[in-house]
């Protein structure tokens, strides 16, 4: 009866090691947690805080075949905008999305370094930007396909942008606000739910009305793309009817510009109010679309700062009896489900 006894504990004993040493293995391994992916790598969702999911640092409009890191000085980037980036960390902001695609003036290191000197996390982007009539799109685009567009996005997010090992946390690409896609738009969103598929990638698509949209969602949902992967980026351009749908579906409604300066903030707390109503919080996302600096410009020109959410939307919304638990999960719970790095297939 003893030696049963000995063996029954040494099967427990041996039950708990194993339990204790997968639980290790999985809290160590990145690869099977939760994760965002930031400028300085991996980072936990519960680590991102407030987040302001659609903003610039800077922006170059010279086009494709011209800009270029030599159009401006990094250094004189940081003085202009980190003060700005500090003020948004003193009202709370913990991450800053940073929306800026290649050939418009992605700058990875530009967004290290404020990162690590204002010290909140900074998520960049792969993907190209398909509206202003393909201004800000490569010549070697047209001569892709679907899949090789998309082989160079999976790249950035397995081996980092260039040379500086700094991954992408997201996809942003952009389509013109007509009915119709365009070929080369379609070819966009259609490279991005490849990607999205290989890397996991929140797909963040500059699109504005709905027609646009959904066209958009139809491509996703026949490659076996979940709406849920799918943030429709200027969505405030659409209808409520639409917003409401596609939210229904899964999709995730951006209300971007949501800055004093647009003198419509009642628009946007109506909007949120519409998509709450429904029972559809859970889907919205707000950011300033704000920042701006262009190296076109002497000192970068007018850079907006990242504060007009907490200093007068916040308080707009809390007089319309919005409580502080359904602005965190605007805020805080929505941006950490949206950017988490997971693949989002239809019908899983």
């Amino acid at each position: 009866m003893k030696n049963d006894d000995d063996l029954t504990l040494k099967i427990i004993l041996w039950i708990i090691l194993f339990l204790v040493f997968g639980i290790i293995i999985i809290t160590c391994n990145p690869s099977t947690r939760d994760y965002v992916m930031t400028v300085n790598g991996q980072e936990s969702p519960g680590k991102m805080g407030t987040t302001l999911e659609h903003e610039h640092i800077l922006v170059d409009f010279i086009g494709a075949d011209s800009t270029g890191y030599f159009r401006w000085n990094r250094d004189s980037v940081i003085k202009n905008v980190l003060p700005l980036v500090i003020e948004a960390k003193n009202r709370g902001v913990k991450t800053i999305v940073d929306c800026t695609p290649a050939w418009l003036g992605r700058d990875p290191l530009l967004l290290r370094s404020i990162s690590r000197q204002a010290g909140i996390n900074f998520i960049t982007n792969t993907g190209y930007y398909g509206a202003n009539k393909n201004k800000f799109i490569p010549e070697s685009f047209y001569t892709s396909d679907a899949q090789e567009v998309a082989n160079i996005w999976i790249k950035e997010f397995e081996n980092g942008i260039e040379d500086t090992g700094i991954k992408p946390g997201f996809i942003k690409i952009a389509v013109d606000p007509a009915d119709t896609l365009s070929p080369e738009h379609r070819k966009l969103i259609t490279a991005a739910a490849i990607a999205h598929l290989k890397t996991g990638l929140v797909i963040a698509s500059h699109t504005g009305p709905d027609n646009p949209a959904f066209a958009q969602i139809e491509i996703l949902k026949s490659l076996g793309v979940d709406p849920s992967a799918f943030i429709w980026v200027h969505a405030q351009r659409g209808t409520p009817e639409g917003n409401i749908k596609a939210a229904k579906e899964g999709a995730w409604i951006s209300l971007d510009n949501v800055r004093k300066n647009t003198g419509t903030p009642e628009f946007y707390a109506d909007r949120i109010a519409e998509l709450k109503k429904e029972g559809l919080l859970n889907k919205v996302l707000i950011s300033h679309d704000s920042g701006w600096y262009d190296p076109a410009k002497p000192g970068g020109g007018q850079i907006n700062g990242y504060t007009d959410i907490f200093d007068s939307f916040i308080p707009l919304l809390r007089a319309r009896g919005f409580t502080n638990d359904e602005i965190n999960q605007v805020l805080v719970r929505n941006p950490r489900e949206a950017f988490k790095v997971r693949i989002r297939k239809l019908g899983i």
